[in-house]
Parts: C-alpha cells; structure tokens; sequence
C-alpha cells in the first residue's frame, strides 16, 4: 500500500499536472480562430486576447465559455497581468506591437505564450493545492518524517547542497520542495528520451 507521500507525488506526477495542461492549452491554441495573423486596431486585439483567454479557460479548466464571456472586463484585466509577466512591465504595448507588426511571431507567438503561461499556472494552482490538503493533513510527527522519506527515495537527484548533512534546507522548506518535484521528474524524463 503507497504511502501518503507517494499518493501525493502520484497526484502532482507530471503526466497528471504539467504535460496534462499543457496538452489542454496546446488544444486552446488549435481550437481557436482568428481572422488575421496581424491586428492593427487596439480594440480589436483587446478583444481577440480576451476571447482566446476565455477560450483556454474553457479548454483548461472546462468551464463554460459563456460565463467567462460575461465578464470580459475581469478576463481582460486578467489578460493584461499575464502579459506583464510574459513580456515585462509594458507587456500591452509589447504583445501589440507584435500583432501589429508580425514581427516576433506576431498574434500566434502572443497568443502561444498567453496558453502555455496560463497552463503552467494552471498546473502550479493544482500542485500547490494538492501538497497543501496533503501537508494540512499531516500530524507533526509525520511532518518530520515526510522529509526522510523523500529523500530515501529521490535524495539522489537533489544538488548534494541540498543534502549534505543532515539535509536542514530540505526539512525546513520541504513543501516548497514538494513543489518543484513534478518538474524535477519531467526534467529526468526529457532525458531517457
């Protein structure tokens, strides 16, 4: 019988969070129609980034278009987050001066970038709420012992850093840990490839 640490690391396995949303974002971006692959009017790249966004919600997180639809004033502010993260402070003006021009991959790179920034986001919501029902869950004494554990187990492909001694770094941030897991296994993976 798996422990409850191997549940976990089952559940946020990068098959099920990472490589899932990403295939589903992948989808977003094939499913969805354009007219141009440049856009010239600000108004009208507002509201392709908005439909696309609502349209990788529904694909993703298999909620209803329509209800996304409603509040396109929310999605477009929540576009405009994205875009400072994907591109910098001015992201706006950045991801319109691509679809204006075509240049840098033009609407498609913006509207790549926008899907897979929103899956990995997507994937860190799902893990980061699976540890922490997981962690919550834990008496103390299971907390201390958790670390142990893991590193009995995957201690081998963490820096020697990390480990030396008694492994203080990995015990006193283990849930953070934890986080990075799935992308340290899709790392390995890449590499039997």
């Amino acid at each position: 019988m798996p422990t409850k640490l191997e549940q976990l690391l089952a559940e946020i396995d990068p098959k099920l969070t990472l490589d899932k949303t990403s295939a589903l974002a992948d989808s977003a971006i094939n499913t969805f129609s354009f007219d141009s692959g440049q856009i010239t009017d600000r108004d009208e790249f507002e509201n392709c980034l908005t439909d696309f966004f609502c349209h990788v919600d529904s694909n993703v997180l298999g909620v209803s278009q329509s209800f996304n639809s409603e509040h396109r004033d929310f999605q477009w502010g929540r576009c405009g987050i994205l875009l400072s993260h994907i591109y910098g402070e001015n992201g706006m003006m950045t991801a319109f001066d691509m679809a204006r021009t075509g240049k840098s991959g033009g609407l498609y790179a913006v509207l790549k970038a926008i899907a897979l920034r929103m899956a990995e986001e997507y994937a860190e919501n799902q893990i980061g709420a699976l540890i922490g029902d997981y962690w919550k869950k834990l008496t103390l004494d299971k907390k201390l012992a958790a670390p142990d554990e893991y590193l009995e187990k995957y201690g081998h492909l963490l820096p020697s850093e990390l480990t030396e001694g008694s492994a203080v770094r990995i015990r006193a941030n283990f849930p953070k840990l934890l986080a990075q897991h799935p992308e340290i296994i899709r790392k390995i993976r890449s590499l039997d490839r």
